[in-house]
């Protein structure tokens, strides 16, 4: 009789061994965690929805990292991603309830088995996009993550934007619908104050970027009491814009108006697109010392940090592309010119003046952290053609100042210390006329 497989060599006493040692290895595998987890299935800990104008992103984390593949379906538009050896549990069958009814972006998720060790997920769409589907490895308390981000095929444009919104409340006519293409550069001339017959007439207008830092997946500093890094820069952004908007010659856009994550680059990169005069990136302060108190602010190093607490800050903020997450394998090369663009001396210069301002102007409402505008070399503030500082409103980590920092009357506070040093740094570094070669990316 023949034999459908060649015995082991050695006789019944090796081949038994060998039986028993192929038996215990498999018993290993299956006690093990991950042998566990790759026979029952792998386990999804949570899912987050992050809707924006900008972009939707969807994250899916894991003990362990997720096989996957996707891709899109037309008419209607679908982004389908299917996952193997996933568990289908009760965190994969409540994907419905993650979507807002506002999402700009995602109409409907769901998710079922599709076959045996494959799981499906559906993300039902209210435009055509572009996706961006990658893996994130662990770092601060999340696991492996699958990212799905969902671009808008035509993003907004925030300088039509602005300028759409500028000519409206000019008019009178109320806020204006969205521009749907961007305008000429002669349209785009924005006003300076000047007087004439004693009143003082808008021909420029100086437009400011706010950056409310972290969002998102990305919280920040956390406090004692559990108030996240993220949403006090977004309240004190946000007030600071109100004020921005009420002189009659300065206008503020927000790089996120809500919470969502938007990597560093992406940051300098809209400061650029809206031609912003000025970039003020806004913060709280942590330390593993409770005790640590008071307000700081910064400016670029080209040459490196002033000091070890700068250096260490600067650090600290640069790694939240790192917790956010984002996409390596997509490169901007004209981003990658801004930051690579060695030609910042003046720019710090004025960074500096800026800084200058604005921390007198803090000092009157908070202690000073350090008693100048310290120096290191921060992602956000890379723009090389753009005055930018960032402020560290306070120390999140500091149980008084974390009160304090949710608090209305100090964030009013705060704002109001900020727009009077961007009006003292004015006062005596009136804006210049935007060349029309500079404003042609």
């Amino acid at each position: 009789m023949s034999e459908r497989f060649p015995r082991p060599a050695g006789g019944p006493l090796l081949r038994r061994r060998e039986l028993i040692r192929a038996a215990g290895a498999s018993l290993v595998l299956l006690v093990s965690p991950v042998g566990r987890a790759f026979a029952a299935g792998i386990s999804v800990l949570a899912v987050r929805v992050w809707p924006a104008a900008d972009y939707t992103r969807v994250a899916i984390e894991s003990r362990l990292p997720l096989k996957y593949s996707h891709f899109t379906v037309k008419n209607p538009e679908r982004l389908v991603v299917d996952m193997e050896g996933v568990e289908f549990d009760s965190v994969l069958e409540s994907l419905s309830t993650k979507v807002s009814p506002d999402d700009p972006n995602i109409k409907l998720l769901r998710a079922g088995r599709f076959k045996p060790g494959i799981v499906r997920l559906v993300m039902e769409l209210k435009q055509e996009v572009k996706p961006q589907v990658f893996v994130l490895p662990p770092v601060g308390e999340y696991g492996h993550r699958l990212v799905l981000d969902v671009y808008p095929l035509e993003p907004p444009d925030p300088l039509a934007q602005l300028i759409g919104k500028v000519d409206a409340q000019a008019q009178g006519a109320g806020p204006a619908a969205p521009a749907t293409e961007r305008p000429s550069v002669a349209e785009s001339e924005t006003r300076v104050e000047r007087p004439r017959g004693g009143k003082p007439v808008v021909d420029r207008l100086v437009t400011i970027m706010l950056d409310p830092g972290h969002g998102g997946a990305d919280p920040g500093a956390v406090g004692r009491s559990g108030g996240c890094e993220k949403h006090v820069t977004l309240a004190i952004a946000k007030r600071l814009k109100a004020k921005i908007d009420a002189e009659p010659n300065m206008r503020a856009v927000l790089t996120r108006d809500t919470d969502f994550f938007v990597p560093l680059q992406m940051r300098v990169q809209k400061a650029r697109r809206i031609q912003a005069d000025l970039f003020v990136s806004i913060h709280a302060d942590a330390f593993t010392r409770p005790d640590a108190n008071g307000s700081s602010v910064f400016a670029l190093s080209e040459s490196g940090a002033s000091s070890s607490a700068a250096r260490y800050l600067a650090q600290k903020e640069n790694a939240a592309d790192l917790i956010g997450g984002v996409n390596i394998d997509v490169k901007d090369p004209v981003l990658a010119r801004t930051l690579l663009d060695l030609s910042q001396t003046a720019t710090i210069s004025d960074s500096l003046k800026l800084g200058r301002a604005v921390l007198d102007e803090i000092g009157g409402i908070n202690r000073l952290h350090k008693p100048q505008v310290e120096q290191a070399g921060f992602a956000v503030l890379k723009a090389p053609d753009i005055p930018s500082i960032l402020v560290e409103t306070a120390f999140i980590s500091n149980p008084e100042e974390e009160r304090r920092l949710n608090d209305d009357a100090y964030q009013n506070k705060m704002a109001e210390a900020i727009i009077a040093g961007i009006r003292k740094y004015f006062a005596k570094n009136p804006p210049l006329a935007k060349s029309r070669l500079a404003k042609v990316f």
